[in-house]
């Protein structure tokens, strides 16, 4: 029966004693110990990369109080499901109500968990991967105590290796040799569960379940069984890329795709629209100023309504992005200026631009000669506006499309000779 267990499940600790790891929060005389052993619990988010063990810790807490234990994930679970959690903790008394991603709870589902926890009814132990303070709304977090998980270090996972060796009901049967670490370790990126997923992984290949771990081993495994979509892995990184340049590449049937397999493979909507919301003004900028505008209102509409009713307006906005005329001018105006301003320094303001609120000010010459552009025809009137030293210096470029060329339009009527548009 236990061999229908993944091994990760099997190895969870029940108690602090063989927990690997947070030594900050769960060493003697810290926090959490501390906790357990006045057998007190307050409302607490831990924050923390995947598999440094939000859950386990969770799951500690409550079996060490003896407090009853509620499970939900922030991804298919909402406002009816927190509610039913707390009508059945009136009943039970202190509950501890355990919410995994909550960074992916709205802000209606969020306002949902207050008067429970409030009233003492629930104690929140909320897990989440992204920073609180963006993702989570100052009503609840002030509600909360913050701890921050860490990556587990190599001798960390190298004493889960070994636990699992000799400890697991299954493993501890088979003589077992790691002869290399680097795969093991690299693969697992620092997490417990990727880590012990992986070890199943090589050991199930062993015919007799003795073997020898090696680096070729692993990776030879892992290019034939791993799953093909991994949130935190390189896998990741390589389809944002491709649904990034499908966009700026103007693809929308190849954006659509990769969009397609992030939602499938359990990507955070809030990071897809992230970034379409910077591609909005790095691809597109001023060729078409509405794209910034609606990936704004996109990414705050994912914000308010989640998967799965979300995927469709990243559709909406990826097959909108992709199909847009293109510019990069914006982007490429302010490389330049930084370049300018790290090889020149500060350089002074000129006078007639300098803000004189004072008599005093005034006495001293600050805004002297400065022109009000609204005073003549046209509203422009040439006058300087950078410093003497880079006077004249062209950074912004429309680029070559229709809104952009009426830009060029415009700006070469005033300043054709200064900036040779």
């Amino acid at each position: 029966m236990k061999s229908n267990i993944p091994l990760a499940e099997r190895m969870r600790p029940k108690c602090l004693s063989t927990f690997i790891g947070q030594e900050h929060l769960v060493g003697e005389g810290k926090v959490l110990a501390q906790m357990i052993v006045r057998k007190k619990a307050h409302s607490i988010i831990f924050w923390g990369p995947p598999g440094v063990g939000k859950t386990t810790l969770a799951q500690i807490i409550a079996h060490s109080l003896e407090l009853p234990f509620y499970t939900l994930s922030a991804i298919d679970s909402g406002v009816k499901e927190v509610r039913a959690v707390i009508e059945r903790s009136k009943m039970d008394g202190q509950t501890l109500l355990f919410i995994d991603e909550l960074h992916r709870f709205n802000k209606a589902q969020q306002d949902s968990l207050l008067g429970a926890i409030e009233r003492g009814i629930i104690t929140l132990i909320g897990a989440t991967t992204e920073n609180p303070s963006f993702e989570i709304i100052g009503a609840l977090l002030s509600r909360c105590q913050v701890y921050v998980l860490q990556s587990l270090t190599e001798e960390q996972l190298k004493a889960l290796v070994h636990q699992a060796l000799t400890q697991d009901v299954i493993l501890k049967q088979y003589k077992i040799i790691v002869e290399e670490w680097e795969a093991l370790l690299q693969l697992s990126g620092g997490d417990a569960r990727k880590l012990l997923n992986l070890l199943e992984l090589v050991v199930s290949s062993f015919n007799t379940g003795d073997g020898i771990i090696s680096n070729a081993l692993v990776q030879d495994i892992v290019q034939q069984k791993m799953a093909l979509y991994d949130k935190n892995g390189e896998q990741h990184y390589d389809i944002i890329s491709a649904f990034i340049k499908s966009i700026r590449g103007s693809d929308p049937n190849a954006a659509v795709y990769w969009l397609a397999r992030m939602i499938e493979g359990g990507e955070d909507p809030k990071f897809i629209a992230r970034r379409m919301l910077i591609l909005a003004s790095e691809d597109i900028g001023n060729a078409n100023p509405n794209a910034l505008l609606l990936a704004t209102s996109t990414f705050q509409a994912v914000e308010m309504i989640g998967y799965p009713e979300c995927r469709i307006i990243l559709a909406q906005t990826v097959s909108y992005l992709a199909a847009s005329a293109k510019s990069n001018a914006a982007y490429m105006a302010i490389g330049k200026a930084q370049g300018i301003v790290r090889q020149t320094g500060d350089l002074p303001v000129p006078i007639h631009l300098h803000n004189a609120p004072t008599k005093m000010m005034k006495g001293m010459g600050y805004g002297k000669g400065y022109q009000y552009a609204h005073d003549f025809e046209g509203n422009f009137v040439e006058q300087e506006f950078l410093p003497e030293k880079i006077s004249g210096t062209k950074l912004y470029e429309p680029g070559n499309n229709a809104a952009e060329e009426r830009q060029r339009v415009y700006l070469k009527s005033c300043w054709k000779e200064k900036y040779n548009y």
